[in-house]
């Protein structure tokens, strides 16, 4: 299947890039940030993860919707693109079950 063409499909595909997106900002871009004082190493993994992160959390709507995801299974995915590493736990743990191929 198809990962474009099904709700969770494009859940899971957000989840990934916003996740590494993450990782990347926390532990490339900030730090060369902070520590190296090289700011403009944010500008386009904080715009490019911003843009990332919204789109995971709109993504999130239709999918609870289609899977008639409970309150806290809603606020677990959500809180996900919150934690590193979290949207990979979330696709481990529960995308993954969801996705019918």
């Amino acid at each position: 299947m198809n990962l474009l063409t099904s709700n969770i499909g494009r859940l899971r595909l957000i989840g990934f890039l916003e996740g590494t997106s993450f990782l990347l900002l926390m532990g490339i871009a900030m730090p060369l940030k902070y520590i190296w004082e090289i700011p403009a190493a944010t500008i386009g993994i904080g715009y490019a993860h911003g843009i990332l992160f919204v789109a995971y959390c709109i993504l999130v709507i239709p999918a609870k919707l289609e899977f008639k995801w409970n309150l806290k299974t809603t606020f677990l995915v959500l809180i996900a693109s919150l934690l590193p590493f979290g949207t990979f736990i979330a696709d481990y743990k529960l995308f993954k079950k969801t996705n019918i191929s």
